[in-house]
């Protein structure tokens, strides 16, 4: 024996991924307190070597497209390693998907919320689930196609397989925008929709990145004779014969690799009308609003698993005599690291919240989240790359090998930030909201003002952002500094009113205090960076 191993930091495994404060703590304001076994219960499944195991293969084996059988016959589906199909069983079972559309109890969207944040095993198989969930409010345009639909979609049986939808158990379902020429300007869409006697259309055209393709029915976009128009696209037609979706090539992407992404060619594909001809971008903004509630949380999530690593390793890795955590510049480090955590934990529970009371006919909240969910979708999502880049460093060398997970999780920090309106299409929804709107601009200024008087810092950043709005001939220029001013200062209104006044305190000492560097790991003196470290270790049982 050449040597003996010491130093090494123990798996982090055996905990629970609920066991987070500012989770818990958003999950009883914001109504879903009822919800918290069922939250620890996903998140001390999360936390087993079994379900690690499951993220880990998933990426390791990703999925293959099939394009044609033994015998040559067209088949395009999916083929995937059986540790995606437990993930997806679990996300499934446990209501991840649609399932809160058919519950009535206050608070349910804030419970799904909170375990799709805990179950962090994976991001891939996030998408299909996260798509499903917000296919439901859009089909709710026509009535008759939810009817027949919705039942199998908030059904918690996991049901894969090309079968007639209507004869599963379970659906799931995904959404395919996006064309070669168009992008995020999906009015440049050129697939066209031709309407049949029977009150179907027949669907030609070239979709450049559809997620989730093995998913059973689709939301796409299409120019029908009144203009872009929103369709409900089965994969299976009700007769089980394939409808002509071809799967030409999956993409070969940065990371979110255990998801299969495809280019499809609609070859006549038989589709229905959801929702009025001409309507399509009203009708899909449903899904997409959804869609991007789902990229704060998974954000937020995926900082709260850097954060959580970085402070693991540095618990139990010692250098120059001390263990990391109990060295200055270290602790800065991991204390900015779980402000940042924490400010966008609390902002993703209200904005939950404020969902779950928009879908109860708020209009007050309804408008609240009209413009607070794409400052947040804006700022948490840009946030976390670097941050995961941060997490990954203090775990030096060690970080950077695919074992450690963390190159997984960088290589996913990206993608929320692109999803559902990169940053850009995001800031520029968020003053198209503030001209057209102005309700939900009111809005959000009532519910920063809840803080008004609790912090000079907080209120003086308040002022600056609400002066620099006068400023309407520049406002596009500077939307992305306006954004973030605005992200900021209701972030730290809510730390201030529901945060452990360590956190609120750093918060506003180094985002709205102008005490912050470029870097993580520069929070100013005097701050209590104990307690911050203390509510991101984990308890390993």
């Amino acid at each position: 024996m050449t040597h003996q191993v010491f130093n090494q930091v123990p798996p982090l495994v055996g905990h629970d991924l609920a066991d987070d404060p500012a989770l818990l703590d958003g999950l009883e304001r914001e109504g879903a307190g009822w919800a918290a076994d069922e939250v620890h219960e996903l998140g001390r499944l999360a936390g087993t070597p079994q379900a690690q195991d499951w993220g880990r293969l998933a990426n390791e084996h990703p999925p293959v497209l099939r394009s044609h059988d033994r015998y040559g016959n067209r088949v395009d589906e999916v083929e995937f390693h059986p540790a995606w199909h437990e993930l997806m069983r679990t996300a499934v079972g446990h209501g991840l998907h649609a399932a809160p559309w058919a519950q009535a109890r206050e608070g349910v969207h804030v419970a799904r919320a909170a375990k799709f944040y805990v179950w962090r095993v994976d991001a891939g198989h996030g998408c299909p689930i996260s798509m499903t969930y917000a296919a439901v409010p859009a089909l709710r345009q026509s009535p008759e196609l939810a009817e027949r639909y919705e039942p199998l979609l908030t059904a918690t049986s996991y049901d894969f397989g090309l079968r007639a939808p209507l004869g599963k158990s379970g659906l799931l379902a995904g959404m395919s925008m996006t064309e070669k020429q168009g992008g995020s300007d999906v009015r440049a869409n050129t697939t066209g929709a031709l309407p049949e006697p029977d009150g179907s259309y027949r669907l030609t055209g070239h979709k450049w990145f559809t997620s989730a393709p093995m998913c059973d029915v689709f939301l796409t976009l299409a120019q029908a004779p009144g203009g872009l128009t929103c369709f409900l696209v089965p994969r299976v037609l009700p007769d089980g014969s394939l409808n002509p979706l071809r799967l030409m090539r999956l993409k070969d992407k940065l990371g979110n690799r255990s998801n299969a992404s495809a280019e499809v060619e609609y070859d006549g594909a038989v589709a229905w009308r959801v929702g009025d001809e001409g309507r399509g971008v009203r009708t899909i903004i449903e899904m997409v609003n959804m869609t991007r509630l789902d990229c704060v949380i998974g954000a937020a999530s995926g900082m709260r698993q850097g954060l959580v690593e970085a402070v693991h390793h540095a618990s139990h890795r010692k250098a120059f005599g001390r263990y990391l955590v109990d060295q200055p510049l270290m602790r800065n480090v991991l204390a900015d690291l779980a402000v940042e955590s924490e400010a966008a934990t609390v902002l993703m529970t209200r904005l939950a919240g404020a969902a779950d009371r928009s879908v109860r006919g708020d209009e007050t909240e309804s408008a609240f989240k009209r413009l607070a969910l794409a400052v947040g979708k804006y700022w948490v999502c840009k946030r976390w790359p670097p941050h995961a880049a941060e997490a990954l460093e203090c775990l030096g060398g060690n970080g950077y090998v695919e074992e450690s997970g963390m190159p997984r999780l960088f290589r996913e920090s990206p993608l929320n930030s692109i999803w559902e309106g990169s940053g850009n299409v995001a800031t520029l929804d968020v003053l198209r909201a503030m001209v057209k709107e102005p309700q939900t601009m009111e809005a959000f200024l009532t519910e920063v003002g809840l803080a008004s008087g609790a912090d000079a810092r907080l209120d003086a950043a308040v002022r600056e952002v609400t002066e620099s709005l006068a400023d309407v001939a520049t406002i596009e220029l500077r939307a992305r500094r306006v954004v973030e001013r605005l992200a900021l200062v209701l972030q730290g209104s809510l730390l201030v009113r529901h945060g452990h006044p360590a956190v609120a305190d750093a918060f506003c000492a180094s985002r709205l205090g102008g005490d912050w560097g470029h870097a993580y790991g520069t929070l100013p003196p005097g701050l209590d960076l104990n307690t911050l470290i203390e509510r991101a270790t984990p308890k390993i049982s």
